[in-house]
C-alpha cells in the first residue's frame, strides 16, 4: 500500500465531518470572549481551518473578515459553499497554504486563530512564527492537546510519545510567557467537545468501505484513537490558550530587595494619601500575606520604576486565594500602558505560580480588560459594603470549582 493511498483514505474518512478535532461552538465563543475587545471589523486568520466551523462563527458573531487557511482543498471547498449559503462569501476568504510558510506581511491580523491544528507545527514553533502576524494589541488563540493527569498512565503515555509530545496547561502557559506573550486565559475543553468530533468520525468509520486501498488502515487508526480516549481519557484532554503579545515598551520583572524605596515612592506619588505605600510595606513584612515573586514592577526606558502591582494572599471561606492591589503608576507614566503591562505581568506570574483565583477591588471600567468579572457571579463577596461591580474575580485555573463565600484579607488591609 502506498503512502498516497493511506493519505487519500484518511481524508476520505474525514470528509464531511463538522469538525476535524475536539471543539464546539460553545468553546469557540468562550475563547472569543476571552480575547477582549476587538475592532469593529476584525481581521482574523484561521489556520488549519478544516471545513471552517470556527471561521463561520467568527465571521457571523464577531463581524470578522476571515482568511481561512488549510492545505486540503476539499475542506476549503466545503467552507466556501457553507459561507455562500449563509451569505458570508464576502466575509470569508480561503487560501490553500502551509501554515508554516505563510505569505502575509507582519501585523496583518487582529486575531490569529488555530483550533486543533497547532500540532502541525508544534506549540513553541507556532508561538514564534505567528507572533509577527499580529497587529499591535492582537490576540493569538490556540487549542492544544495536554496532559490532565499528574502521572499519566503507561498506555496513554506510550501512544502520545509515538505521535506528539504533550505538556500540561501550566507548562504551555509558561512557554507562552517565555516567548513574550501574556496569557489572557486558558479554557479546559469538556468531554462533549470530544464527542462532537469522535461521534461523527465513528459513524464514518462504521460506514467506510475497507476494500478501498488504505481505508482499512485509516479506519483502524481512527478506532484506536477513539478507544484510547474512551479508556484513558482522564490522562489527557484539550485546552484553549488565549494569548497577547507583551507590550515591548515596558520591561516587567519581580521586585528586588533594592526596589523597596522606589516602589514606596511610586505608590506615594500615585495616590492622594500615603496609605497605599504603607500597605505595601506592611504586606511585605507579613509572611502569611506576602507571596514571593508576586510584587512586580515595570521599568521606564531609563531603568527607573514606572509602575508597581502587588498580589498577596487572601482567603475565600477559608480557601487560599490571591488579592491584586495596590496597583500604582508614577504620574508621569500614567495613561501610557505601564499599568496594564505590570498588571498583566503579575497575573502571568500568579498563574505560573499555581494560583487559581485572583480578586480585586477596583475600577469596573479598567480591570475587565484583564478578564475580571463581578465576584458575585461566583458567590464571592467582601466583608464590607462596596458596589457590586467594583469587587471582581479572575479565575486562573478552572480545573477545580471556584470557592464561594466571604473574602478574608490580611490584617494590613484593616478590613
Amino acid at each position: 500500500m502506498s503512502d498516497n493511498a493511506l493519505h487519500d483514505s484518511f481524508f476520505a474518512l474525514h470528509h464531511g465531518l463538522p469538525r476535524q478535532g475536539p471543539g464546539s461552538d460553545t468553546t469557540t465563543r468562550r475563547l472569543l470572549a476571552l480575547s477582549g475587545r476587538l475592532p469593529e471589523r476584525p481581521r482574523v486568520l484561521d489556520l488549519g481551518c478544516g471545513p471552517g466551523r470556527s471561521a463561520l462563527l467568527l465571521a457571523t458573531e464577531a463581524g470578522a473578515e476571515v482568511t481561512a487557511v488549510d492545505t486540503h482543498e476539499p475542506f476549503l471547498a466545503e467552507l466556501r459553499e457553507a459561507a455562500a449559503a449563509r451569505g458570508l462569501d464576502g466575509a470569508v476568504r480561503t487560501l490553500n497554504a502551509d501554515m508554516g510558510a505563510l505569505p502575509f506581511p507582519d501585523g496583518s491580523f487582529d486575531l490569529v486563530w488555530a483550533e486543533s491544528s497547532v500540532f502541525v507545527l508544534g506549540f513553541d514553533r507556532a508561538l514564534a512564527e505567528w507572533r509577527r502576524l499580529l497587529a499591535p494589541g492582537g490576540t493569538l488563540v490556540l487549542t492544544e492537546c495536554v496532559w490532565t493527569a499528574e502521572e499519566p498512565g503507561p498506555t496513554a503515555r506510550a501512544f502520545w510519545e509515538e505521535h506528539y509530545t504533550l505538556r500540561t496547561v501550566a507548562e504551555n502557559a509558561a512557554a507562552a510567557v517565555a516567548a513574550g506573550y501574556h496569557v489572557l486565559g486558558t479554557v479546559p475543553q469538556p468531554e462533549s467537545d470530544w464527542d462532537e468530533y469522535y461521534v461523527p468520525l465513528a459513524a464514518h468509520a462504521d460506514a467506510a468501505d475497507t476494500a478501498v486501498p488504505g481505508m482499512a488502515e485509516a479506519v483502524a487508526g481512527a478506532r484506536a484513537e477513539i478507544a484510547l480516549r474512551r479508556e484513558h481519557g482522564s490522562d489527557y484532554g484539550y485546552a484553549g490558550f488565549v494569548l497577547r503579545v507583551a507590550d515591548p515598551r515596558w520591561r516587567t520583572r519581580p521586585e528586588t530587595d533594592g526596589d523597596a524605596a522606589a516602589v514606596r515612592a511610586v505608590n506615594a506619588a500615585a495616590f492622594p494619601t500615603p496609605e497605599e505605600a504603607g500597605l505595601v510595606d506592611a504586606l511585605r513584612a507579613d509572611a502569611g500575606a506576602w507571596l514571593p515573586g508576586l510584587s512586580y514592577v515595570a521599568e521606564a526606558p531609563d531603568g527607573t520604576v514606572a509602575a508597581h502591582a502587588l498580589i498577596s494572599r487572601c482567603h475565600v471561606n477559608g480557601v487560599p486565594a490571591a488579592a491584586l492591589g495596590p496597583v500604582a503608576v508614577a504620574p508621569e507614566h500614567q495613561n501610557t500602558g505601564a499599568g496594564q503591562a505590570v498588571v498583566q505581568a503579575v497575573l502571568d506570574a500568579a498563574r505560573l505560580r499555581g494560583e487559581r483565583l485572583v480578586l480585586v477591588l477596583g475600577h469596573p471600567g479598567y480591570y475587565p480588560r484583564f478578564g475580571f468579572v463581578r465576584a458575585s457571579a461566583y458567590g464571592i463577596k467582601p466583608g464590607f459594603e462596596v458596589p457590586d461591580e467594583a469587587m471582581m474575580a479572575l479565575v486562573l485555573d478552572a480545573s477545580e470549582p471556584v470557592p464561594s463565600g466571604t473574602i478574608a484579607y490580611p490584617a494590613a488591609f484593616g478590613v
